[in-house]
């Protein structure tokens, strides 16, 4: 179990600063120091999530500032009883003017697990939100298989009280079988283990798409895809056959879109 809130401000002379903090349980954060912006690194201290574990976060990027949110390594999603469930819930706030980035590493589902995320996002009308979810379906390199799985997958964004994107994903029994289906992820060289959504909500998106479309991936080992949902939305999904292509597609885009601000855990 455990919660964590941060929220960042900008202080009169500019720089960006740790406005609130609160953490409890085995959720904490950590700020890296000699970062251009403020960074929080989340770190899971239970080693990973199991059935009946409840954990969840909050972040604001209070006015004019600018806030990342990481997490220190791949989250583990790892077996639980019958009846029992792992649920993750994470709440963003972008104030006016504000930035954040939502950068976590990987979410490794292993077998028999059972786990329920739910990402909620309120922004301002001129906010700024990059988010980033990579999902990797068993170790590949370990030749797992995921037979008997249970996930769930909901986000949700808001502007300006407004409902501007809904997503879910629910995947259930074999999910080996139901990701080699052509209309699913069956589009690789081999079985698909690591997907990845990424989404720009800002007022400058729509510049974004036609960089974004000639820096993925177009087969073989990984397939990406991005379209402009609205001028100020952007959306992406990316599929690899294991979570080392996976990274090796998303990190250059991530490079990018953070403007060389991408958290430093990321490349270790």
């Amino acid at each position: 179990m455990g919660h964590a809130h941060v929220s960042s401000k900008l202080r009169p002379d500019g720089k960006v600063a740790l406005d609130a903090l609160h953490q409890s349980g085995a959720l904490k954060l950590l700020f890296p120091t000699g970062r251009q912006t403020l960074e929080a690194v989340a770190v899971n201290t239970a080693g990973g999530i199991t059935g009946g574990d409840r954990f969840s976060l909050s972040a604001k990027a209070g006015e004019g500032s600018q806030l990342t949110l990481t997490t220190q390594a791949a989250e583990r999603a790892y077996r639980a009883q019958p009846g029992q469930t792992g649920q993750v819930t994470t709440h963003l706030s972008v104030a006016a003017g504000a930035r954040l980035n939502w950068l976590p590493q990987e979410t490794i589902l292993f077998q028999r697990s059972d786990f329920t995320r739910s990402l909620h996002a309120d922004l301002a009308e001129d906010a700024r939100l990059l988010l980033v979810e990579p999902l990797v379906f068993g170790r590949a390199a370990m030749g797992e298989a995921l037979t008997s799985v249970r996930f769930r997958d909901h986000i949700q964004i808001r502007r300006a009280g407004q409902l501007i994107y809904r997503d879910a994903i629910h995947l259930q029994g074999d999910l080996a079988a139901q990701l080699s289906r052509p209309g699913v992820a069956g589009v690789l060289s081999a079985r698909c283990s690591a997907m990845a959504t990424l989404l720009l909500a800002a007022p400058d998106a729509e510049a974004t798409l036609g960089w974004l479309r000639t820096h993925l991936p177009d087969g073989g080992d990984a397939l990406g895809g991005a379209s402009l949902l609205a001028p100020d939305l952007l959306h992406m999904r990316l599929l690899a056959v294991d979570s080392f292509v996976l990274r090796q597609s998303l990190l250059p885009l991530l490079d990018r879109l953070t403007e060389g601000g991408l958290p430093r855990c990321w490349r270790l």
